[in-house]
């Protein structure tokens, strides 16, 4: 197991707010270690706050949440576990090549470079924001019906309006521009050196019915990663949509990672 207190540092995917990690951050720090759930760049403290000051963080894109973090990350003394949802599971994976995590979990990540997304079902998700180039200078955020079909499809129509109630809040819409536009650009924030055999271990989790980053992706991006000689490891959890970090199931997958975690981190 590692030591007591090692820092495990959680990152949140695009319309959630930083404290929707609060059942993880309970259970990780009872567990020993030194949990820390800070929001993206400008995010507001509270969901209500973060709803009525969407400016603050619109404009922003990945390499600013990821310098963000490393900001944060390079203050704690030693190397955290990074865990990241969604966007979040990408900047998870950005640190850890950087050298800046001991080991990562990313759960249900979209694309790094160079992986098609040529699954029907991320359409709808992205094309709300897609169908206007101004919004990538803005912040938005998903009606309950667009967070149903994005996160919530495998739930309750119930359980998902009171997921949306508790967590949702405006995100910024350039990290979708510039992950759709990933393999067209040169310099894409979506780069990660699959190939790096010097970072540390790495867990990527999927759902089986998850709309938003679908399993048969989430596969493709673990399978570049054949090219390193470093831990890569998947699991996949059949019947979860893209909210299974945040509903009622959450505890499976943060006992999954606890698992993963003692069993890598010495």
């Amino acid at each position: 197991m590692a030591a007591t207190g090692t820092p495990v540092l959680f990152v949140h995917g695009m319309f959630l707010h930083a404290a929707s990690w609060a059942s993880w951050v309970e259970l990780f720090r009872t567990a020993g270690y030194a949990p820390l759930n800070p929001g993206w760049p400008g995010e507001p403290n509270t969901v209500a706050e973060a709803r009525q000051e969407p400016d603050r963080v619109a404009g922003i894109g990945i390499d600013d949440i990821v310098s963000h973090y490393a900001q944060i990350a390079g203050t704690l003394g030693t190397r955290p576990v990074i865990i990241g949802h969604s966007t979040g599971g990408l900047v998870a994976q950005r640190l850890l090549d950087q050298d800046l995590a001991v080991a990562a979990v990313a759960l249900q990540p979209p694309p790094i470079k160079g992986v098609a997304n040529r699954a029907p079902s991320s359409i709808p998700v992205g094309w709300p924001l897609l169908r206007n180039p101004a919004n990538r200078r803005r912040a938005l955020s998903p009606t309950t019906r667009q967070f149903r079909y994005s996160h919530g499809n495998a739930l309750t129509t119930t359980e998902s309006d009171t997921l949306y109630r508790q967590w949702v809040i405006p995100s910024p819409g350039r990290p979708v521009f510039e992950l759709v536009s990933a393999n067209l650009s040169r310099r894409s924030p979506a780069t990660i050196d699959a190939a790096n055999a010097a970072r540390g271990p790495l867990l990527v989790l999927a759902g089986g019915r998850d709309h938003s980053a679908p399993a048969a992706v989430v596969r493709a991006t673990v399978k570049r990663y054949r090219a390193s000689s470093a831990v890569t490891d998947y699991q996949e959890f059949p019947d979860r949509g893209h909210s299974m970090p945040i509903d009622s199931g959450w505890r499976e997958i943060a006992d999954a990672t606890l698992v993963w975690m003692r069993r890598h981190l010495r």
